[in-house]
């Protein structure tokens, strides 16, 4: 997991469920300025979790690949900081 930064999610959209490619990762909330406390989660061995500050269900999929997500649009990425 060293080589990989810690994956960002938000769940804008609204939707019941986001399937994720990795069990550490950041739930955001929302896309800013509307975002909650970024919280770190980590699944442990369970295969989802639920994010204790907007209710998200994140479930663990490995299938979509490490910092991706089903649905796609619920990845975020800091465009401030990558420039």
């Amino acid at each position: 997991m060293a080589d990989h930064g810690t994956p960002h999610f938000h769940n804008d959209p609204g939707v019941a469920v986001i399937h994720i490619g990795a069990r550490e990762f950041m739930c955001i909330g929302a896309k800013p300025p509307f975002d909650h406390p970024h919280v770190f989660l980590d699944m442990g061995s369970d295969d989802e979790i639920v994010c204790p500050y907007c209710s998200t269900l994140f479930k663990y999929e490995p299938s979509v690949g490490h910092g991706h997500c089903k649905p796609a649009e619920c990845e975020y990425h800091d465009t401030a900081k990558a420039a």
